[in-house]
C-alpha cells in the first residue's frame, strides 16, 4: 500500500474526528494531510512514471 493511501485515510478520520468532536484543530490538521497525501500520490507517480521511462530504454538499447 502506498504512503499517500494511508495518509490520507488518516487524515479523513481525523477530519471526521474533528467535525465530530467539534474540534477545528483536528479537523483541519486532518485537512492539512489530507492535501499533503495528495501532493506525495502525484510525486509518486511521476516517480513510477521515471521508472517506466527508463525500463523501456534500456530494453530498447538491449
Amino acid at each position: 500500500m502506498r504512503k499517500s493511501t494511508v495518509q490520507k485515510g488518516k487524515g479523513a478520520i481525523k477530519e471526521a474526528a474533528g467535525k465530530t468532536t467539534g474540534d477545528t484543530g483536528l479537523e483541519a490538521e486532518g485537512k492539512a494531510d489530507q492535501m499533503a497525501a495528495e501532493a506525495r500520490a502525484a510525486i509518486e507517480r511521476v516517480h513510477e512514471s521515471a521508472r517506466k521511462a527508463h525500463d523501456d530504454t534500456q530494453r530498447r538499447s538491449s
